[in-house]
C-alpha cells in the first residue's frame, strides 16, 4: 500500500470541487454596474446640433409636404390625412418619378412624428426626401 503525504492528499481534494459563488457574485456586480452606467453615458451628455448650412432649394420639379404644429399633413398647401397623402405620393411617383419631395416640419413637432412622415414618403416609393430648414442667422 502506498503512503500519501498530507500535501498530496490536500492537492487531490482541492481540485474535485469548483465554488461558483465568487464567479456569480462578480457577474452580478458587473451586470449592476453596466445597468447603472450605460444610461448615464447615453443620456448624460448634451447634444449640439449641427449648423444649418444647406444648399439651395430646387427651383423646379419639386413638391412640398408639410407637417404642422397641429400634426396635420399638407401637400402643396392642401390638408390631408396620412392615407390620402400616401395615395397622392404614390400617384406622383408613378407619373413623375424624378420629382424631389421637400419636407417642412414645424419645430414643435416631435422627432418621431417627422420620422413617421419620412417613412410614409419612403413607403410611397421615393428613396430621398429633402428636409427644409430656415437659413442661419448672421450668414
Amino acid at each position: 500500500m502506498s503512503r500519501r503525504t498530507r500535501r498530496q492528499r490536500a492537492q487531490m481534494t482541492a481540485i474535485d470541487q469548483i465554488n461558483m459563488t465568487p464567479l456569480l457574485d462578480l457577474t452580478f456586480l458587473l451586470l449592476i454596474v453596466f445597468m447603472i452606467t450605460m444610461p448615464l453615458l447615453q443620456y448624460g451628455t448634451g447634444v449640439e446640433l449641427p449648423e444649418l448650412n444647406a444648399g439651395k432649394l430646387p427651383e423646379e420639379n419639386f413638391k412640398t409636404v408639410t407637417l404642422t404644429s397641429k400634426r396635420e399633413y399638407k401637400y402643396n398647401d392642401r390638408t390631408m390625412t396620412a392615407g390620402e397623402l400616401q395615395e397622392t405620393l404614390q400617384l406622383l411617383m408613378k407619373n413623375a418619378p424624378k420629382t424631389t419631395v421637400l419636407v417642412m416640419a414645424d419645430g414643435k413637432v416631435n422627432y418621431s412624428e417627422v420620422m413617421t412622415l419620412l417613412k410614409l414618403i419612403k413607403d410611397s416609393g421615393f428613396e430621398n426626401a429633402s428636409l427644409v430648414t430656415n437659413a442661419e442667422s448672421g450668414k
